[in-house]
């Protein structure tokens, strides 16, 4: 499981003036290991000069050699599943991981003081980290969710009841007493959960049970917390086995990012009809990404776009055989949407991935922006 600090990890790296190499390389769903080890090489191809070079200083070249070949190794050892796999090694500084990303990203490599991670993020921003507990009077186990797996963090158990000597049975029958008992514990299960959303960096909390305890339990779970809930199932902690707690909390997470998705369209639709800092359709928002204007990049699921780039400037279009900016060559693109993405994302922004039901037909890209770009007239001429 990708953990949030393995994340904080690569993102907080710093090689302390020695080179970290960043690889992202799609791998097609069925691909074969030499398919993907010819692109890998393809991809290694582009840095193995810099392994070479004399004008750099010997342990820059040493860690790069040693980080091409750690990579190829990887390469004989390794199935990673469809998607894209990212790879930031520094051997100088002992720093190698493998993040497996869930859908395709550009293809690049990179040799910089600092790891490569906009990418990473902006994929692994599209899903939520859930903290999912399933509570009742007695016990409450708490999962972390995120992607496909779940692993147990945590049980929170009453200790009164575990204990079984709380007693006599004629006390245990009073009615006050028990729901006293049952108070404690859920202040207890509260007090705990409130801890992991503040330390683990979890985006929401999905809370399973019976309907009439998961009543009593938000009555006196805090009002920052019922914000963080993204829905409720049902649930037994002692009956419902794993897998089906973890479909039903996959549900609900689903559910919930449809809402966030389809109120984060909106608003970029009612911003750009009030006359506000948006654009909307390819060709507005190739333009605002060409001038690093774009703060949110919305694109509808499914949608590419045959255009071109200019590897310089980073001027994006959907045609055009030179680049009006800086006057070289463009470069053919079978999907200058995912050019734009990489832009964004480069420039300080957020891409997302919207489901196609939740945008217009007429508008497959949406974007909120940070400034109002220049006109395309003036900005064709006068860049």
């Amino acid at each position: 499981m990708i953990t949030a600090e393995t994340v904080n990890s690569i993102v907080r790296f710093r090689a302390n003036g020695l080179p970290v190499v960043s690889l992202y390389c799609r791998v097609d769903p069925g691909a074969s290991r030499r398919e993907v080890r010819a692109r890998v090489d393809s991809l290694l191809d582009q840095i193995r000069p810099l392994a070479k070079d004399r004008d750099l200083d010997h342990r820059y070249r040493l860690s790069v050699r040693a980080d091409i070949e750690r990579i190829k190794d990887a390469l004989g050892s390794e199935r990673w599943p469809p998607g894209t796999i990212a790879i930031f090694s520094c051997s100088g500084r002992d720093l190698y991981e493998e993040i497996p990303l869930p859908r395709r990203v550009r293809e690049q490599v990179m040799v910089d003081a600092t790891s490569l991670a906009r990418p990473m993020l902006a994929v692994l921003g599209e899903y939520y980290r859930s903290c999912v507990l399933v509570v009742n009077r007695e016990e409450a186990p708490v999962w972390e969710m995120y992607q496909d797996e779940m692993r147990e963090v945590e049980t929170v158990t009453d200790p009164l009841r575990k204990a079984g000597n709380t007693g006599t049975r004629a006390e245990d029958r009073i009615q006050n007493r028990v729901d006293e008992q049952s108070k404690r514990h859920f202040r207890r299960v509260a007090q705990v959960i409130d801890q992991l959303l503040r330390t683990d960096g979890y985006d929401v909390l999905v809370v399973g049970g019976h309907e009439y305890e998961l009543g009593e339990f938000f009555r006196l779970l805090p009002h920052e917390l019922r914000g963080r809930v993204a829905g409720t199932f049902w649930a037994d902690p002692a009956a419902t086995p794993v897998a089906e707690i973890r479909r039903s909390a996959q549900g609900v997470v689903q559910c919930y990012q449809r809402e966030q998705d389809q109120r984060l369209v909106d608003q970029v639709l009612e911003l750009a009809a009030a006359g506000g800092p948006a654009a909307l359709g390819p060709e507005d928002c190739l333009w605002a990404g060409s001038m690093s204007a774009i703060d949110t990049l919305l694109v509808r699921d499914g949608t590419t776009l045959p255009g071109v780039v200019c590897d310089e400037s980073r001027w994006l279009a959907a045609s055009g055989d030179v680049c009006p900016v800086c006057g070289k060559p463009t470069r053919y693109t079978p999907d200058v949407l995912d050019e734009l993405a990489a832009a964004v994302i480069e420039t300080g922004g957020s891409a997302r991935q919207i489901a196609a039901d939740l945008m217009p037909e007429e508008y497959p890209t949406a974007a909120k922006l940070r400034f109002p770009p220049p006109p395309r007239e003036a900005g064709d001429s006068q860049p």
